[in-house]
């Protein structure tokens, strides 16, 4: 039974993300404050592993994406999906291909799977955390590291008609990229320094075109971060034996805080910082470049402190979903 004969049954929403990291699906169903999570999945899958030198996905990466992709068609199947919306992002964006890759799912999983431009997937991230943000400061700095870009949004609320998106930059730098190229097992120093200048470097016409630190300076700006670098430091900071997405999310993380872990975690090699609670072999290798990247953005606009956000893309997918809903207007890519 496909997904259009089961919708008069009842909603229950899907999104799939499939990044350069990680594939993540989310499935929910209305409830009175949003949704209600039935199930979730996440795998670290390198899709983008070599894509920054070679131009294409590998075979290694697409297996392991599949594999992560099969285990997510069954849990559609499973939970009875009605409404389903599935992207890709930057490795999917830059392979030669991505496209070739994304209709091989489609024939093997009946999952359609669509490649997003930078400006959706910004976005996306901030219609899930719009919520975490503070209406009484009247602009924010959103910003999303991931595995292969680095979307940074600039923000202003508009009072009774709420936050808009003022301005936004993607660069292509990320954990996996910056990783491969700087290593993921002992980092000198020099290489961490190195990042943190080049992405601060790559920051400034976005500053130049905004002029947040003015705002800055007037106590007018936020910042607010929805990432695994950000939310693996929260983890840290609060000393957890292990992850939670409910103690994280919502957290704050003070720049002095940041600047302290990530420096420690640099000066660590691959094995120390796999023994730490909410990082492990599957992380070791990328955090310390997902520090740099955002010791850069701390560095560029001195707020002080920034909220973290255990949300993204999938959470702003199921809102759209269930604003479309609401006007009749199903929306498929689940053929199950």
């Amino acid at each position: 039974m496909s997904w259009h004969e089961r919708s008069a049954s009842g909603a229950t929403f899907a999104a799939l993300d499939l990044g350069t990291n990680t594939c993540r699906l989310l499935v929910a169903r209305p409830a009175w404050a949003g949704f209600r999570v039935v199930d979730a999945f996440s795998r670290i899958v390198r899709l983008g592993e070599k894509v920054a030198a070679t131009g294409e996905l590998t075979t290694d990466a697409m297996k392991r994406a599949a594999e992560a992709l099969e285990i997510c068609a069954g849990k559609l199947e499973r939970r009875g999906v009605t409404h389903f919306r599935g992207v890709a992002t930057e490795a999917c964006r830059k392979a030669r291909n991505g496209a070739d890759f994304l209709d091989r799912v489609l024939r093997d999983t009946g999952i359609s799977l669509e490649i997003i431009g930078t400006r959706e997937e910004a976005e996306l991230a901030f219609a899930s955390c719009a919520p975490l943000l503070d209406p009484h400061v009247p602009h924010a700095v959103l910003f999303d590291i991931g595995g292969g870009s680095t979307e940074v949004t600039w923000l202003a609320h508009r009072g009774h008609a709420g936050w808009s998106m003022l301005d936004s930059i993607s660069l292509d730098c990320g954990v996996v990229s910056y990783a491969e190229r700087f290593g993921g097992d002992t980092v000198p120093q020099a290489d961490y320094l190195r990042m943190v200048a080049e992405v601060a470097d790559r920051l400034a016409p976005f500053e130049q075109r905004n002029r947040i630190v003015q705002r800055i300076a007037a106590g007018g700006v936020q910042m607010l971060g929805t990432s695994g670098t950000v939310t693996t430091l929260s983890g840290l900071k609060l000393d957890l034996p292990r992850y939670d997405r409910r103690v994280v999310d919502g957290s704050w993380l003070d720049f002095t805080d940041i600047v302290g872990l990530s420096h420690a975690l640099a000066s660590l090699d691959f094995a120390g910082r796999a023994a730490k609670p909410c990082i492990g072999a599957e992380r070791a290798d990328l955090v310390v470049a997902g520090c740099a990247i955002l010791e850069a953005i701390c560095r560029t606009w001195p707020v002080g402190r920034l909220r973290v956000a255990d949300r993204g893309l999938r959470e702003g997918i199921i809102l759209g979903l269930m604003a479309q809903s609401t006007q009749h207007r199903p929306q498929g890519g689940w053929h199950g």
